[in-house]
């Protein structure tokens, strides 16, 4: 489950080159309106909220806009992988019986939320520990060599390269583990290939959602209320962000079984 979260989203990722230790020049609204017609020339520039004119925690304008642009391709990629993921665990292959089981509690024929629910909470924050790690990583833990953060004007969605990191003990990157992409792309190439994962992100991030609302709610989804065996959840995915969800209401067997 963990591989099927990670490898998606760090195929999506555009090729790691290094940012350059000088200060780069940080994006404006108008890079955001020239972007925007470049992603979708019919929708354009649309910001409802006016979130082109924040300024988050004092940073500054543009500070901000680098955050939102990182933030908005994070969450893409991670959609890629959550909406993968949940079509992979609804196959036989992953959520069907295992000779060797995945995790202890595992049991079969469940959806994938299910399949979560039943991971115990030892493992689930194994998993939520090793995420936070690469977070952490990601926003320049470590001073990784050539790293501007992307409020200071440092490309969006990079990821340091994490080889040979941790005393040696991590042995691939996270954005082309096995080194199979082209390494020299052009300009050009770098671009549409950024456009492409930022519309496929967005499509992902509607294309998720969908896919738990359907599951959680039958028939608010028109196109996939016909398919009769969509797995359905009674539960709550958003529990724990829920105003009386805490740690305190987890049996504390729980923990360890």
């Amino acid at each position: 489950m963990l591989a099927l979260l990670i490898l998606p989203g760090a195929l999506g990722f555009q090729q790691a080159v290094a940012p350059r230790a000088t200060v780069a020049a940080k994006e404006t609204k108008a890079d955001l309106e020239a972007l925007a017609k470049g992603l979708n020339p019919i929708v354009g520039f649309w910001d409802p909220l006016g979130c082109a004119e924040y300024d988050f925690w004092g940073l500054g304008n543009e500070a901000t806009i680098g955050f939102l642009r990182h933030a908005e391709i994070k969450h893409g990629r991670i959609a890629m992988a959550g909406f993968l993921g949940f079509c992979a665990q609804c196959t036989p292959l992953v959520a069907g019986p295992h000779k060797v089981l995945p995790y202890t509690g595992y049991v079969p024929g469940v959806t994938p939320q299910e399949q979560w629910d039943n991971i115990p909470y030892i493992g689930k924050l194994q998993i939520i520990t090793f995420i936070g790690m690469l977070e952490s990583y990601g926003e320049g833990a470590g001073n990784p060599e050539g790293y501007v953060h992307y409020t200071c004007g440092g490309k969006p969605g990079y990821f340091p390269p994490i080889k040979g990191k941790g005393l040696g003990q991590i042995p691939l990157d996270l954005y082309d583990p096995l080194g199979w992409f082209p390494k020299n792309k052009t300009p050009e190439e770098l671009e549409k290939g950024l456009k492409a994962e930022i519309n496929n992100g967005r499509l992902a991030m509607i294309g998720l959602l969908g896919l738990l609302s359907e599951s959680s709610t039958p028939g608010s989804v028109p196109v996939l209320s016909g398919i009769s065996s969509f797995p359905k959840y009674s539960g709550e995915v958003m529990a724990p962000f829920s105003a009386d969800w805490s740690f305190s209401t987890i049996p504390a067997y729980t923990y360890f079984h």
